[in-house]
């Protein structure tokens, strides 16, 4: 049975993309969208209608889109291939913050192409644009009879962050649920389209060895790490607002915390999932005691070496304020309080500009406590199994065994399976999974809302703790560990981090 893609094909459609010019669409959604075309999982009946402020003729726009994918896709780019899905590719100049003949226009062109294609009314928009235009696009696109939702079908796909408190994602929530129902918006949190996040599921209930254990009784503590070499690049205006915790902590990292400590649905339907997964997200520990302030270290980049590079500090980057107090760097300890967690610390690591770009799952099981009565056993490392999300996938399984030879030595023994090295090329990307799964009407990769308001109320619960702190930023040099505060944490807890 799988969880994701089902066997639907041969969807007609249109993909209408909302933020036309901007880097999400050169990135991701058009190489995401040229390979499932290449691979023949879109119908014949399709074509992407790209919007944007930009003026500029379709040819314009075809011509940079190739210049683009000759960047990101090299050698992959196949010219004869090109050709015919370029054929499908349309560009609008749009200002999509303007009422009335802007829409009706775009409502016009829209229907003319589906009348030639055959597209039967089927639409998804994609909006690759800022959140604070989620509302105002959702409520227009209902407006002009764009979202009727009667005799064909049309989806919204949002990127994150979806708000940015709880209340401004409540308001944001309302407001699109007035012209769209909730099982017709896609929220989107790529993690979840990754090969690894999706295996969670398969390698939890599909292995007796691993979920029977799969509890305080023989976990010690579980880490979740997310790190990057690289700074905010040109991103700082988007930075400033968001945050490690924003960027990060709120989404990808719950997720996966999610999905690691859920209980086992009842099936694989989307619903069934994403039902455990917030009863997780509802028993996590919220920081408004004294004591529990103490279990998060925040922290900001300075200046330092990052891969032989001199790399500037955080508040000298562009659309970055001089004195800004934005973290670039989480530690935390997380606290999951139910039945199968009670006493289980889940640590959280994530941070811009550290040492390395890793982001991974560590599962620390108990040292055997009989194990102590043979002294030949000391000083042995507790069994340990990594789930490896990029950038290399695969399963890190850590036992201990006896050394080769006449003394009866043990040494630590790294069962290692890579997934990249053994399916190279031959697994989907993010983004082409999250938009076939959106074609195909499965939601079980993306955000439900009731699972972006608990995550918003943890989150909002770390800010309170960090307001009555005083931050002396930037308090760790880029291409480091980040902040030592992280490391005497997990120290005061007699543990350490995975490394």
């Amino acid at each position: 049975m799988t969880l994701g893609l089902d066997d639907k094909h041969n969807i007609p459609f249109l993909f209408v993309i909302f933020g036309g010019t901007g880097d999400l669409t050169k990135k991701k959604l058009i190489p995401a969208l040229y390979f499932l075309f290449r691979s023949g999982e879109l119908s014949d009946n399709f074509a992407i209608v790209s919007t944007g402020r930009k003026v500029m003729t379709e040819e314009e726009y075809r011509s940079a889109m190739k210049e683009n994918m000759e960047i990101y896709a090299g050698e992959n780019l196949d010219e004869s291939v090109w050709n015919s899905f370029c054929s499908k590719l349309y560009y609008r100049t749009m200002d999509f913050s303007v009422d009335q003949q802007e829409y009706e226009n775009l409502q016009a062109f829209l229907i003319d192409l589906e009348i030639r294609l055959h597209t039967q009314g089927n639409r998804i928009y994609y909006l690759a644009v800022a959140p604070e235009f989620f509302g105002f696009i959702t409520t227009h696109l209902h407006r002009h009879f764009m979202l009727e939702n009667k005799s064909s079908w049309q989806r919204l796909m949002v990127e994150k962050p979806f708000g940015t408190s709880l209340k401004m994602a409540s308001e944001l929530n309302e407001e699109m649920l007035c012209a769209v129902p909730e099982e017709n918006i896609f929220r989107i949190d790529h993690y979840l389209g990754k090969e690894m996040v999706q295996n969670i599921i398969a390698i939890r209930f599909c292995n007796s060895i691993f979920e029977s254990l799969w509890n305080h009784q023989y976990i010690d503590n579980i880490q979740i790490i997310s790190t990057e070499a690289i700074g905010i690049e040109s991103r700082g205006g988007y930075y400033e607002n968001a945050g490690i915790l924003k960027d990060m902590l709120q989404n990808h990292i719950l997720q996966m915390l999610s999905l690691i400590c859920m209980e086992a649905p009842v099936d694989l339907r989307p619903d069934s999932v994403r039902d455990e997964k917030v009863k997780v997200l509802k028993s996590l520990r919220l920081f408004e005691e004294a004591p529990n302030r103490s279990h998060i270290v925040a922290g900001q980049y300075g200046r330092g070496l990052v891969g032989g590079h001199e790399a500037v500090a955080y508040r000298e980057e562009a659309k970055v304020s001089p004195d800004s107090m934005t973290p670039t760097f989480i530690a935390l300890k997380a606290c999951v309080d139910n039945f199968r967690w009670g006493g289980v610390p889940i640590y959280i690591r994530a941070g811009k500009c550290l040492d390395k770009r890793v982001s991974e799952i560590v599962i620390q099981f108990k040292k055997l406590p009989g194990s102590g009565f043979f002294k030949e056993f000391a000083g042995t490392a507790p069994n340990v199994l990594v789930i490896r999300i990029q950038p290399s996938e695969g399963i890190y399984f850590h036992i201990n065994a006896k050394k080769p030879g006449i003394q009866f030595a043990i040494e630590e023994i790294g069962l290692d399976y890579c997934q990249t090295c053994k399916y190279t090329n031959n697994t989907p990307g993010t983004y082409e999974r999250l938009i076939l799964e959106a074609i195909r009407n499965n939601p079980s990769s993306f955000t439900r809302w009731d699972e972006l308001e608990y995550s918003w109320k943890y989150v909002g619960s770390i800010e309170s703790a960090l307001d009555g702190r005083t931050l002396d930023y930037p308090n760790y040099p880029s291409g480091s560990r980040g902040p030592k505060e992280a490391d005497d944490m997990m120290e005061s807890d007699g543990r350490s981090w995975w490394r």
